[in-house]
């Protein structure tokens, strides 16, 4: 069958199986099952009404048991035990947790994630705003944010591929066909190359400690109050986890920044840029970036156009310069929209695995969780350690969505 035609198909069996469905459930309702007639009428449309929420979300909610809820109990129960010769499996208990957190592979890609989470999202969601604000003041505004939001309609492994172009190497000697390449090869050592490559990486990490420093304070900070304030037990804990996570990156970034510094350069020499340990996992990021910048900016975008005008002119009347009405006008009005742009794109850095498979499938220290899982359970046909591998990407997220629901319960209210 022509693929057309079959996706043509399956839109109209799929949408008319809805509609149908939802049809015929009202008429069983209201013709068979509660019929709104005789001596019971009252209590039968009650009843209908009760019902009849149930009815319209239980193909989503079978939908979310068979495709969310038993694959998660299924992977749980995988990590507890272990494939036997003959088939089937014996219950171990925590052994492939165990093997688990003794393997360098697995710690690798765990601290590179911790790197890709105060990367990418803090990148993304500030290079989003920045755009955003930008392109609405401009006139072509439209057209510049139709090509940055251009990459979000490519996959990973596209850009993926795109990207390994611009990183891509030829032997010395050659015409560079990478673009990153062709610009190595003009720094020479001088006053430029300090510039470009030992202060502003130094900048940039400094500013990068001092981002997840100022994170973990602010989570530190509510439960550091002696106010009778603080946050639960569970958010306690949360807290303090995140908290320490965030000092642990502040000690990874001023470890590199030094090393920026004292580093010994081979200028005039084409770079295989992806074999570089901890820089290759920013190239790496650059892609992840590129794509989801589009997405944040036009969320960010269309919060800052909800802003009222009255307030930036009154600000405007006060006297207040355009970065103190961006930061302190606009910014408090637009925290909301930055915390869900923040912690989409976290989830999305979690479950990272695209970008690191077509590029450098984990080799030269580029790691990360979901890659090693899927080493596990696929090359080593070790179900049992990547299973484990899963469930530790899955506790990984839960606190980002349990904080999301927090927070959309808190504004509820």
């Amino acid at each position: 069958m022509n693929p057309a035609l079959q996706g043509l198909l399956t839109i109209v069996i799929g949408v008319g199986g809805c509609i149908a469905y939802f049809y015929f459930s009202n008429i069983f309702i209201d013709k068979v099952l509660f019929p709104p007639r005789g001596p019971n009428a009252g209590r039968n449309i009650n009843r209908a009404n009760i019902i009849r929420p149930w009815l319209f979300l239980a193909p989503a909610l079978l939908a979310l048991g068979l495709y969310l809820a038993y694959p998660v109990v299924e992977t749980l129960r995988l990590s507890l035990t272990e494939r036997v010769r003959g088939g089937g499996y014996e219950f171990v208990g925590l052994d492939n947790y165990r093997q688990m957190l003794s393997e360098p592979k697995f710690w690798e890609g765990f601290n590179n994630n911790l790197l890709w989470l105060i990367v990418v999202p803090a990148a993304s969601t500030a290079f989003g705003l920045l755009a955003a604000q930008l392109t609405d003041r401009i006139r072509w505004g439209a057209i510049a944010k139709s090509l940055i939001f251009m990459p979000m309609a490519i996959s990973f492994v596209g850009a993926a591929v795109i990207f390994k172009l611009i990183y891509d190497t030829r032997p010395a000697g050659q015409e560079q066909i990478g673009v990153l390449n062709a610009v190595w090869l003009g720094f020479d050592g001088g006053i430029g190359s300090f510039i470009w490559l030992r202060l502003v990486p130094g900048i940039l990490l400094l500013a990068l400690a001092a981002g997840a420093g100022a994170l973990g304070w602010s989570l530190m900070r509510p439960i550091l109050a002696r106010d009778g304030r603080g946050p639960g037990v569970v958010f306690a804990a949360l807290r303090i986890l995140g908290a320490v996570l965030m000092a642990l990156i502040v000690f990874v970034m001023l470890r590199q920044t030094l090393a920026v510094f004292l580093a010994d350069y081979p200028y005039g020499q084409p770079q295989t840029w992806l074999t570089i340990p901890f820089w290759n996992n920013f190239f790496l990021m650059i892609v992840l970036v590129w794509i989801q910048t589009g997405f944040a900016m036009v969320l960010l975008s269309a919060a800052l156009r909800g802003i009222p005008e009255e307030t930036v002119e009154a600000a405007i009347v006060d006297g207040a310069n355009p970065f103190q009405i961006f930061f302190k006008i606009k910014m408090p009005q637009i925290v909301g929209t930055i915390v869900v742009v923040w912690t989409t794109i976290t989830i999305i850095v979690l479950k990272v695995f695209d970008i690191v498979f077509a590029m450098t499938n984990g080799q030269w220290e580029t790691q990360v969780l979901a890659n090693y899982m899927y080493d596990k359970l696929f090359r080593a046909n070790d179900w049992g350690v990547g299973s484990a591998g899963a469930m530790v990407i899955m506790l990984m997220v839960t606190p980002i969505l349990i904080w999301n629901v927090y927070n959309a319960r808190k504004e509820m209210r």
